[in-house]
């Protein structure tokens, strides 16, 4: 499974990179702060909405801590998508949020 730091993610869209950023949290979690312009999809959802994700692009996973989002990242894996968990999740986020 690939991996990339809350830092790195950071980094990307500071220097102006669109990212696809998937949050996998619920719906309360998010509403309490997200990174701005991801898309949400909580977890228990994901195998029914991978329909509207593109294979042709790469993902970032993301959710509390890391694990949901690691759980999605080898989801995607398995259905042949270019995902990346971003590890220590939003606890690790020092970046802005809405």
């Amino acid at each position: 499974m690939k991996e990339i730091s809350a830092k790195e993610v950071q980094q990307h869209i500071e220097n102006g990179e669109k990212l696809n950023l998937i949050d996998v949290r619920e719906v309360d979690e998010v509403n309490a702060g997200h990174i701005p312009s991801i898309i949400h999809i909580p977890l228990g959802l994901l195998e029914f909405r991978t329909h509207e994700l593109d294979k042709s692009k790469p993902y970032i996973m993301v959710c509390r801590s890391g694990g949901r989002s690691g759980q999605a990242t080898q989801y995607l894996e398995s259905q042949g998508f270019d995902v990346t968990n971003m590890t220590g999740g939003m606890l690790s986020w020092e970046g802005k949020v809405e």
